[in-house]
């Protein structure tokens, strides 16, 4: 005769590690989809900004999950898009490319494109798209910073999405928290970047449906 009492006590646990496993998949993700600038260049991932600020929202029921690869333009982050949206179901997803696109002399008009599909696709996952504004180098000349620049407020308002600021302006006033290269920043800076963008991101990350 089946013992019930030990059905139950094997069963117990196994639905409470399902149910746990059930909610930890629902939980909400903050999905980072940048380059080296968030990626940590140089230095261990858990070092980088990203990995702080899921630290400092540990508590906040908010995970974050750091999609970045030092590198990629906005037409390889669309590429991976797909399978991360699929892995991670965000609620969020925070756009930070386009700089090495721009950094590279690429045509605006074909950033834009990569750009405007990655907030389609991201919307049609129905996540929320968080574009950051990103700025070159003044070198790179006034006619394409400016066409450059203009892209991102541009699918902001198409969007209607946040724009973010870029957090490297404040950086770059600080010449000891950016390494040898001249455009990435250094670990020292990383804690600073976490506290300035979890100031930025906490308005729009919110819990309440």
């Amino acid at each position: 005769m089946m013992n019930f009492n030990n059905v139950f006590r094997w069963h117990v646990p196994f639905l409470f590690l399902a149910f746990l496993t059930i909610r930890a998949a629902h939980a909400d993700t903050l999905l980072i989809l940048g380059d080296s600038l968030s990626a940590g260049y140089r230095m261990s991932a858990t070092a980088a900004w990203p990995a702080l600020l899921d630290a400092k929202w540990h508590q906040q029921n908010t995970k974050v999950v750091n999609a970045s690869i030092s590198g990629d333009t906005a037409p390889q982050g669309l590429a991976r898009l797909p399978a991360l949206l699929k892995q991670h179901q965000p609620r969020w997803v925070l756009i930070e490319l386009g700089g090495n696109d721009g950094l590279r002399g690429f045509q605006p008009q074909a950033i834009e494109k990569s750009l405007r599909q990655i907030i389609t696709d991201v919307k049609a996952a129905k996540a929320q798209p968080l574009l950051m504004q990103i700025r070159l180098p003044a070198n790179y000349g006034r006619r394409y910073n400016e066409a450059f620049s203009a892209i991102y407020p541009q699918l902001a308002k198409e969007f209607s999405i946040p724009l973010l600021p870029f957090f490297m302006e404040e950086i770059y006033l600080k010449p000891q928290w950016m390494q040898d290269d001249g455009i990435h920043p250094n670990s020292d800076a990383q804690p600073f970047i976490a506290d300035w963008m979890s100031s930025r991101l906490a308005p729009l990350v919110k819990h309440d449906s």
